[in-house]
């Protein structure tokens, strides 16, 4: 196959993005890996020096931009979890693996913002040979071990990873735990590889026992849920569902969307019915309002319309219901289409709510309404709400509403 003229090269070059780039990035990154996955299915080396040319580009070219929403490393997370499997697919010999596994550890040196952490905790994988493997564990672990011992600085820049994940690989578990011990506090990012060890070991309530005695003093908070994410894996995958779902089955991570969250719990135990799950989770959090997706997605409106009424859903989401079910399910969209209304003149936001916008809430719902003939329910029902919530609209809002009922 002739050489390829990579397409995303041109759109990786170093600070191409600026700081509203998000958006812009993170549909380049979607086109670079579309390219590269078309060019494996004819040619896995081609692929593989593709990826790493890719890896290499994407921390200059959006160093300018603005993370702090936590998109782009999302973006950039999922690019590299897609492409990892290609690298190590390449058809490389050793020699020629390890000549560009070099070019990405240059990569992973130069990462400022240790975008590539997701390569380097597979590097043991993604070396393929053992004989690799061996060669970047053992150019690391002296010096590692060093200073962890004394303490002279936490060694970092992913190297750690790449020496624990190479070690883990090639089952140098007395070398791996004796590494771990020169620690002098918890840190999961590198204490996982060992929980990862006594696992494959067979070790199976050791590793759980080991990952729980993680203090939570010293780990980050996101950390305990990646902790309870192994601890479930694990007996997941030895067949002890039961105990998982009991005991870590329901931990809700601090971000992300909550019906994502939900189909992915749904996904990890397709044995058990959605709507206990659904229940107990609603019954763990103590918050109805995060489900109404949830259960608007399997069918449930019922139990949707009781998170809606709940007082704290988010009112865009359902007035977006309104829509969808005004022809197949007139009296749950518009009771839906009530508690967007009501959310909106009695909630706190960032950006006040105006007159006008509640104009804009009455349009759609009342246009709604027209499809089933209920326009007249809605201004009684909505009439009775107003009056009851009264003293929690503001002034301005309450005549803008009020004028639309008489």
């Amino acid at each position: 196959m002739a050489k390829h003229k990579w397409t995303f090269k041109s759109r990786f070059r170093s600070g191409t993005y600026s700081w509203k780039g998000t958006a812009l990035a993170s549909k380049r990154m979607r086109e670079a890996v579309s390219e590269i996955k078309k060019v494996a299915k004819k040619d896995s080396a081609l692929a593989g020096e593709g990826t790493v040319e890719l890896f290499s580009r994407i921390y200059p070219a959006v160093m300018h931009i603005d993370g702090s929403s936590g998109s782009l490393g999302t973006a950039v997370n999922k690019t590299i979890e897609t492409l990892i499997p290609i690298i190590i697919k390449a058809d490389w010999d050793m020699n020629t693996r390890g000549k560009w596994l070099e070019r990405l550890y240059q990569a992973v040196c130069d990462d400022g913002w240790d975008l590539l952490s997701v390569a380097t905790e597979q590097w043991g994988k993604i070396c393929v040979y053992p004989g690799l493997a061996h060669l970047w564990a053992d150019r690391f672990y002296p010096e590692i071990k060093t200073a962890w011992t004394n303490k002279t600085h936490d060694y970092g820049t992913g190297t750690a990873d790449i020496c624990m994940s190479c070690l883990l690989e090639t089952e140098r578990y007395d070398e791996l735990q004796e590494l771990i011990s020169a620690r002098h506090h918890s840190f999961w990012p590198y204490d996982k590889f060992w929980a990862e060890a006594l696992v494959r070991q067979g070790k199976v309530d050791e590793a759980i026992e080991y990952a729980e005695s993680i203090s939570p003093h010293d780990i980050h908070i996101s950390e305990t849920y990646e902790i309870a994410s192994f601890c479930e894996q694990v007996l997941i995958d030895h067949d002890r569902s039961d105990k998982a779902y009991e005991k870590y089955g329901l931990t809700v991570p601090l971000y992300g969307v909550y019906n994502n969250i939900f189909r992915g719990i749904c996904k990890k135990y397709p044995k058990k019915d959605k709507r206990e799950i659904l229940l107990d989770l609603i019954e763990k959090t103590g918050n109805k309002s995060k489900w109404f997706a949830a259960a608007k997605t399997i069918g449930e409106l019922e139990l949707a319309l009781d998170c809606a009424q709940s007082g704290d859903c988010d009112p865009g989401t359902l007035l977006r219901s309104t829509r969808d079910f005004s022809e197949k399910n007139p009296e749950f969209a518009l009771k839906v289409g009530i508690e967007a209304m009501m959310v909106y003149l009695t909630a706190n936001f960032h950006d006040p709510i105006q007159p006008e916008d509640i104009k804009g809430v009455y349009v759609i719902l009342m246009s709604e309404a027209v499809k089933s003939d209920g326009e007249q329910w809605v201004r009684t029902e909505l009439s009775k709400r107003v009056l009851k919530a009264s003293d929690r609209i503001k002034k301005g809002l309450k005549d803008t509403i009020l004028g639309f009922l008489k």
